[in-house]
């Protein structure tokens, strides 16, 4: 894995993470808008649990466990037949 699929791969967990990490602990007000949302909190829980994940996803693709040009061959020989 190059720099920059690196890079989108870890972009692509972040944003996933983000999405996970928001809802958690929104007290309310009584109009329903969040009282302290606490965005730096989630920011940095978010970011550590990124990198955590990006490292197994490398760590997986560097030991062969996932081989995406495998993937990629077995896909092409499906729809192409040969």
């Amino acid at each position: 894995m190059n720099w920059a699929s690196g890079a989108l791969v870890f972009i692509i967990i972040w944003w996933t993470a983000i999405f996970l990490v928001l809802p958690f602990g929104i007290k309310r007000d009584e109009r329903g808008v969040p009282v302290d949302a606490r965005m730096k909190q989630k920011l940095l829980f978010t970011t550590g649990i990124s990198i955590i994940l990006w490292l197994t996803v490398y760590v997986m693709i560097r030991m062969d466990v996932i081989d995406f040009r495998a993937i990629s061959m077995a896909m092409m020989k499906q729809d192409y037949g040969t």
